[in-house]
């Protein structure tokens, strides 16, 4: 199986931040899944490193315009792994394709189930009936992962009901380490109603009162996956309520003392917050924590007040904090564009 991992190499005494768009066909959450499997970052440059830095000017585009519609299939596209070695500037060694390199990326909040209307284009109301799906953004991160060739995990709660073991089947079918779910017998699994509406609007429905995810505890953490990761990757719904708010800040905490890299989707659900003051305020409480932040375009202009989700100054002075190493910001079906210091890109 060949690797599909880019080494980018970011060093905490450069800060000449360069901005690059990616233009794709597939959905916004397969620009997540396929950069954090194709991302591998450094908390600090090696002794003896040189930076190289792509000759792309600001405004260049990568096409990947043949990667499938489907978020969760492999690309039809192979990258090499750079390894930066002590070697004249501008260079790069590329490893073999066959070089074997595993990085677990742990995903950890919600996992829940979707019920989608059978027709497009129409309100919840509207619907004339519904079929189920997996769901939750963390858990779809990891499948994505697996399916595209690495090594994932998930930690999170589920019912100790139907829909909680076939989730957790799910995972396993998938080849995501499933050890890290937990089941609860007095909580259900969560259920979300969801429909992209003729308008373009979405619409969401959610029966979490208190739902089994909410109701994860420090105690029930897998330590060991925690301390394996390479990449621990979270959202912000796990954020709204206790004790799930505790549970994750613990996590992280730990992630971060074994030098974990963190990977942070806010994943905007405003009618799961008490208010939109809640929700600026709680996602923003642990922004300054993350390695790799994606945000979209609406998020942009929700947690800057309205500003423009476009204007760059607005996303490096309000969005980019110093200890970054990377801002995606996805532009549905017009792929996305990232935010980085210093960065050596091969192909």
């Amino acid at each position: 199986m060949v690797q599909v991992l880019i080494c980018c190499f970011c060093s905490p005494t450069f800060f000449n931040l360069k901005r690059k768009t990616i233009t794709t066909s597939s959905s916004s959450s397969s620009t997540l899944h396929s950069l954090l499997l194709l991302s591998r970052f450094q908390q600090q440059q090696p002794p003896n490193t040189k930076t190289f830095s792509t000759s792309s000017s600001s405004s260049s585009s990568l096409s990947l315009s043949s990667y499938p519609a489907h978020p969760l299939r492999r690309p039809p596209f192979s990258h090499v792994r750079v390894e930066m070695t002590n070697s004249p500037p501008g260079t790069a060694k590329a490893l073999p394709d066959d070089t074997k390199r595993v990085n677990l990326v742990v995903c950890f909040g919600e996992m829940l189930i979707d019920f989608v209307p059978t027709v497009g284009g129409v309100s919840l109301a509207e619907a004339p009936a519904f079929k189920k799906a997996p769901g939750g953004a963390p858990a779809n991160v990891a499948v994505g992962i697996s399916r595209l060739g690495g090594k994932s995990a998930f930690i999170g709660k589920v019912g100790e009901d139907e829909f909680g073991y076939m989730l957790a089947d799910i995972l396993k079918q998938n080849n995501v380490d499933n050890s890290g779910v937990r089941f609860d017998p007095n909580a259900r699994t969560a259920l979300a109603f969801v429909t992209l509406r003729a308008d373009g609007e979405r619409e969401f429905m959610f029966f979490r009162n208190p739902s089994a995810d909410m109701l994860l505890c420090e105690s029930e953490l897998n330590l060991g996956l925690l301390k394996e990761a390479s990449i621990f990757h979270y959202g912000s719904i796990s954020l709204i309520d206790e004790p799930c708010k505790s549970t994750h800040l613990a996590a992280m905490e730990i992630a971060k003392k074994n030098g974990t890299i963190l990977s942070y989707d806010p994943n905007l659900r405003l009618p799961l917050w008490p208010s939109p003051e809640a929700a600026r305020e709680g996602i923003m409480s642990i922004w300054d924590q993350a390695d790799i932040i994606k945000i979209s375009e609406d998020e942009i202009t929700f947690l800057t007040g309205g500003d423009d989700p476009y204007d760059d100054n607005v996303v490096l002075t309000k969005l980019f904090h110093p200890n970054l190493k990377l801002l995606l910001v996805t532009e549905g079906s017009d792929g996305c564009r990232y935010y980085t210091k210093v960065i050596g890109i091969r192909f």
